[in-house]
């Protein structure tokens, strides 16, 4: 592979594998997965429950290590970082969008937005995460706590955290998971307006393979193993 063409993708994964010991024994968690994601791509990794999936996306995101093979993150190998060095390249690259929204209790929604921005040493992280917020709908919601929010309205904050340092990479993790149909549609209706807005590419991991019909890449995850192909 010449560094031309890992230069070329946002994200590139190469013969990826990950074991773990199982009761002495090594237990194959991905074979040799390979994929790549260009910039402004949007690619779906579908599978079952128990086929790797999360495994893989911790794998591309750096926040997990593959037994083998090699991943590169905005032209970087992963394996050349230590745990700092791959937050730090997250930090400036990435976003992300759980099933569980992940948003921090303690904070108000505009506080939860707020955060990656502070953490980028930007002054006008305030106004910057409250026009995010009036982006996705919520700006009447400032000030109100998790809690206080329904599901679809964690996930808006959660889309706005994700997307308001425009990352060049997005993983979405079974975004819709927690949600109901109609609350789930509107979601993704957001996060492919955002995701084009923003030029960003997306990874979506899901079982849902209407969902993964929108993206212009399609991988199957199957007993460990990942192939290119239809939702």
């Amino acid at each position: 592979m010449t560094s031309s063409s890992v230069n070329s993708a946002i994200l590139r994964a190469q013969a990826v594998t990950r074991q773990v010991n199982y009761h002495g024994q090594q237990l194959a968690i991905l074979h040799d997965a390979s994929l790549d994601v260009a910039a402004g791509e949007s690619v779906a990794i579908v599978g079952a429950s128990g086929s790797g999936k999360s495994t893989l996306l911790a794998i591309l995101a750096g926040l997990d290590a593959a037994s083998s093979g090699e991943v590169w993150l905005a032209g970087q190998p992963l394996s050349g970082l230590d745990e700092d060095g791959r937050a730090l390249l997250r930090r400036e690259q990435v976003g992300f969008v759980f099933q569980n929204f992940q948003l921090m209790p303690q904070f108000t929604a505009l506080e939860n937005v707020m955060l990656p921005l502070e953490l980028a040493g930007r002054a006008d992280a305030r106004p910057a995460a409250a026009a995010m917020l009036q982006r996705v709908g919520l700006g009447h919601r400032l000030d109100h706590y998790p809690r206080h929010l329904s599901g679809g309205e964690q996930q808006r904050v959660a889309l706005a955290r994700a997307f308001v340092l425009r990352p060049a990479l997005l993983f979405a993790d079974e975004p819709t998971g927690n949600l109901d149909p109609a609350t789930g549609q509107q979601i993704i209706e957001l996060l492919f307006e955002l995701n084009a807005e923003a030029g960003t590419a997306l990874v979506l991991v899901t079982h849902d393979t209407t969902l993964a019909a929108r993206c212009a890449a399609v991988y199957r995850l199957t007993a460990g193993v990942l192939a290119r192909g239809e939702a």
